[in-house]
């Protein structure tokens, strides 16, 4: 006998882009809880990158325990602290340039509590 899932299989919509699985919206308007990841076991970690990126620095946030809209306006503010441009992947934010130092300290403002992590 073969079980078939119960709540069907979209995870994508060619309209609508990414959707939550649990009340099949798109994610910018999912409210429910399946949005918002758990939270990271090492914490918020700021750190600096160059590598597969052409030489250039990036400063990278990770861990953080947000919805998507909530990260993506964290990551705006933080950029618009920096001065400079950047971009929100997966759930980590990308600031263009080794503005780590500003992040942590915007972050901190925030009431995030981060570690810089790397050399």
């Amino acid at each position: 006998m073969k079980k078939t899932p119960t709540a069907g299989g979209l995870v994508y919509s060619t309209d609508r882009g990414r959707m939550c699985p649990a009340c099949r919206q798109a994610q910018a308007d999912c409210r429910c809880a399946a949005v918002k990841p758990a939270p990271s076991p090492g914490g918020v970690r700021v750190s600096r990158e160059s590598k597969g990126r052409g030489g250039k620095t990036v400063t990278l946030v990770r861990g953080l325990s947000l919805a998507a809209a909530e990260i993506d306006a964290l990551g705006k503010r933080l950029r618009a602290a920096c001065g400079t441009g950047g971009t929100v992947k997966d759930g980590v934010v990308e600031v263009q340039g080794d503005h780590v130092e500003r992040v942590l300290a915007a972050l901190a403002s925030e009431g995030v509590s981060a570690k810089r992590s790397g050399g």
